[in-house]
């Protein structure tokens, strides 16, 4: 099992983000992202809002860093760690766009890229983009096939419902082969559609219990059936709601029993937060994980 890190300081939510997040900055940044490059994270997560409306602030949080800036700023300090968005709201997009935009920082990053996506959830912000909330997930799907079909190609072609291309160069396109594309979302249709269309279902808000009740019955759908006789299994991405300070040894202890849960279940990859009071603290706290929690994970 691998684990990756919910960045800090570029988003602020009610869940798990620390007082002292809410002043610090791209210094502190860089300090977080080359501290989980050197220490083996497998991901940092940065995820895209444009506004929030002031209504929705307290669930959602009013912070959030577009994903672009922020790793185009980190691939400078950074050398293997992957560089995942959780998540894109790809109804926002063209999917071309985000072949061409996403593409451009896989070249910059040295093909760390993993594009995280999602249909959306957030109505006034549709209506505030011009974005069709109503028929956003008939879009959805066709993006996710154009997505599939052009990005890291440089003379894309795909013909579609919404969406057609064809007769256009797009230079540079992603360096990798292929990139890996993680679903987000918390419903049994997401699961569906990972299954379909992805690389990996990033879900999030659901318990280890809710994840063991949906994987059950999903063990039994045609989607996942198609993919163990393919030999392309599902990359499955949970993030725990759960926090720790793994500085303290009782709480370390917690930490490490609730990932055992997650790995009876199938989890491939863990996105993390820690419970910390300062920057240097969850410095602390990811030299502590790395050296005394990971390793019994392999």
């Amino acid at each position: 099992m691998r684990f990756g890190l919910t960045t800090p300081i570029v988003t602020l939510t009610a869940r798990g983000h620390g007082a002292w997040e809410r002043d610090a900055g791209p210094d502190e940044l860089r300090r977080i992202a080359i501290a989980a490059d050197t220490l083996g994270f497998h991901h940092l997560t940065c995820s895209e809002h444009v506004a929030i409306p002031q209504e929705a602030v307290a669930t959602r949080g009013a912070r959030y860093y577009d994903p672009l800036a922020t790793f185009g700023y980190l691939a400078a300090f950074t050398e293997r760690i992957r560089l995942a968005t959780h998540v894109i709201v790809l109804p926002y997009h063209h999917p071309l766009e985000v072949a061409k935009r996403y593409g451009t920082l896989d070249v910059i990053c040295g093909g760390r890229l993993i594009l995280g996506v999602g249909v959306g959830s957030l109505e006034p912000e549709f209506d505030l983009l011009g974005a069709d909330f109503g028929g956003r997930g008939a879009r959805y799907e066709d993006a996710l096939r154009a997505l599939r079909a052009v990005l890291g190609k440089r003379e894309p072609e795909y013909h579609g419902s919404h969406y057609d291309v064809a007769g256009f160069v797009v230079d540079p396109c992603a360096r990798q082969e292929r990139v890996p594309i993680w679903l987000g979302g918390k419903t049994p249709r997401s699961l569906r559609r990972a299954l379909t269309f992805a690389d990996g279902w990033d879900p999030f808000y659901l318990t280890v219990d809710e994840l063991r009740a949906l994987l059950a019955r999903a063990r039994a759908w045609p989607e996942w059936r198609a993919r163990e006789e393919q030999g392309t299994k599902l990359t499955l991405v949970f993030s725990p709601d759960d926090v720790f300070d793994v500085a303290v040894p009782e709480q370390r202890t917690e930490m490490a029993a609730l990932l055992r849960r997650y790995a009876a279940i199938g989890s491939d990859v863990l996105t993390l937060r820690f419970r910390s009071t300062s920057c240097d603290h969850l410095l602390e706290q990811l030299e502590i994980f790395a050296r005394l929690v990971a390793p019994e994970f392999g």
